[in-house]
């Protein structure tokens, strides 16, 4: 497990939040966020469907923009960068949508080849392909390196997200919903890997979830998101400790349900 504090993690802050208010419309789906994500740490966002969870990362990478506040990622200010500053930010940071988004077209090789080459056009194809080889290693699934993403299973098919972000080298990684619709095996195997990455690459990672099986596996610190804020956060431990009815509905909405 991964949700006990690890030496150098509060050394130096990687995301850093304050005031974060956003809104569509009539509807307000974050009110005033404040939040910390600190170097080589798991932090997990627990939250039901629309609590606001993929609008918090979705503004980290600069997908959308806030209404109102501070949102600081390696020292830059995500909002205020030009199209350009913004885009060599997105390359220290990777983001494994919940649905994987590969191209259904291409082979694994030429789904990993074609970040390489669209982003580093320097790198000549032997170096190309040792990257492509290292992160599937990484990630397990070398032997799938010629097959279509219409040959994975799901399991398989979220590695390659993961590995296609990685192959980036970036510093932080933003999990949408990692184990979304798997059976609780590979849910396992996600949750493994995630730390793996954190281990290996020294990522700083957040990661957004309902799942309390994930939360408890990869977290450092999790912290729950709920009407617009966040009202509990800690260790998995010190964050469901509590008599607090709303983090018992919460429970049972994942256990019970």
């Amino acid at each position: 497990m991964k949700n006990e504090n690890q030496p150098g993690i509060k050394e130096e802050i990687v995301i850093s939040i304050r005031g974060l208010y956003k809104s569509f419309g009539e509807s307000q789906v974050l009110k005033g966020i404040d939040l910390d994500v600190f170097k080589g740490e798991n932090f997990v966002v627990l939250g039901r469907s629309g609590s606001g969870k993929s609008v918090l990362i979705k503004i980290i990478a600069g997908l959308l923009k806030p209404d109102q506040g501070i949102v600081n990622v390696i020292g830059l200010k995500v909002d205020k960068l030009n199209q350009k500053e913004l885009q060599g930010l997105r390359l220290k940071m990777g983001f494994i949508f919940q649905s994987s988004a590969l191209y259904d077209s291409m082979t694994i090789r030429e789904n990993l080849e074609f970040s390489m080459i669209r982003n580093f056009k320097h790198l000549s194809s032997t170096e190309i392909n040792t990257a492509v080889e290292e992160v599937l290693d990484a990630v397990g699934l070398k032997e799938k390196i010629n097959q279509m993403p219409s040959d994975l299973s799901g399991g398989q098919i979220k590695r390659i997200g993961i590995a296609r972000t990685l192959i980036l080298r970036p510093e932080i990684m933003l999990y949408d919903e990692p184990t979304a619709g798997l059976d609780p095996i590979t849910c396992t195997e996600i949750n493994e890997l995630i730390n793996e990455v954190q281990s290996r690459y020294n990522t700083s990672s957040i990661i957004i979830t309902h799942d309390l099986t994930c939360a408890k596996e990869t977290g450092h610190r999790i912290a729950m998101l709920q009407d617009g804020n966040f009202f509990r956060l800690g260790t998995f431990e010190e964050v469901f400790d509590t008599d607090d009815i709303r983090m018992k509905s919460f429970f049972d909405y994942n256990f019970i349900r």
